[in-house]
């Protein structure tokens, strides 16, 4: 396993494996490494000839007063990690590289990024495209793997790469939980004991919604109030959204009758966590 951490170094061993046509997989990831990206490097590795996972911790993904100091940086733990899973390179670029002080270009996915999470983050999704953007041109990856946790992200990224033409296969795969359903995070070591007993409401509250759909109830209205009241049941919860939208368009549907995504956003004590589900009930899912 290679580190690399210079842009030019990367983009030399990448061109290099290029000219032996050979194929990349990339995994981005911001670190603090768990069982859910370990599952996208597995999968890159059964389907690349050459597996790169990028570790940043991207500041322009972080707005004013959240978590950008205090994320969790395991930087020794997440190379035995990748090392196990049998990694090929690991790029660790650093900030003022990747920003220097004359940069000034973004990239951003107009209307898909102002809904769900880009109402309280209104410049999280701009600094997701543009980070990533650069990995995929440092990289020259074939094929990018995503977890379906961040699924407003998934969705994103795979309008962009399609609107912006760029030659490289964005692969959505299942969210890892734990056994009682909590969906993996590097942020779930923020909660106490207490609090992430509340964490279990959301996957919870969305397992009864899609039970709910799968037996006739089409009203999104209706729903949603069911998800609101098993959040709330928590001591710990506060409700950010949750909203039943088209799986592709995000636009909000008034009857769950094609595929949807319904999406959740709590704070579980200070922590905010995300979840949600695709039910597919049409003929072409995400």
């Amino acid at each position: 396993m290679v580190i690399v951490e210079s842009i030019n170094n990367m983009k030399n061993e990448m061109k290099t494996c290029k000219e032996k046509g050979l194929s990349i997989g990339l995994v981005p990831t911001m670190g603090c490494l768990h069982a859910g990206h370990m599952s996208l490097i597995k999968k890159a590795r059964k389907e690349n000839d050459i597996v790169v996972v990028s570790i940043f911790v991207n500041p322009t993904q972080f707005g004013p007063n959240e978590d950008f100091d205090r994320y969790p940086r395991t930087r020794e733990k997440d190379l035995e990690v990748c090392k196990a899973n049998n990694c090929d390179f690991v790029f660790l670029p650093q900030s003022d590289e990747m920003y220097p002080e004359d940069f000034l270009t973004f990239v951003e996915v107009e209307d898909l990024g102002k809904v769900l999470c880009g109402i309280s983050r209104p410049t999280h999704f701009r600094g997701v495209t543009t980070i990533l953007t650069k990995l995929f041109n440092i990289t020259k990856a074939n094929r990018a793997y995503f977890g379906q946790k961040d699924a407003q992200q998934l969705i994103i990224v795979k309008k962009m790469v399609e609107d912006l033409n760029m030659d490289i296969e964005i692969i959505g795969c299942p969210t890892v939980r734990e056994d009682d359903g909590l969906a993996l995070s590097s942020r779930n070591t923020y909660l106490n004991d207490e609090e992430r007993k509340d964490g279990l409401l959301l996957y919870k509250s969305l397992t009864l919604a899609k039970d709910l759909i799968l037996n006739g109830e089409k009203d999104a209205g209706v729903i949603k109030k069911e998800i609101e009241n098993t959040i709330n049941s928590g001591k710990n919860t506060s409700i950010d959204y949750i909203e039943i939208v088209n799986n592709k368009t995000l636009k909000p549907v008034l009857k769950v009758e094609d595929n949807i995504l319904i999406a959740l956003a709590v704070k579980v004590g200070n922590t905010r966590l995300i979840d949600n589900i695709f039910i597919e009930l049409g003929e072409e899912a995400i």
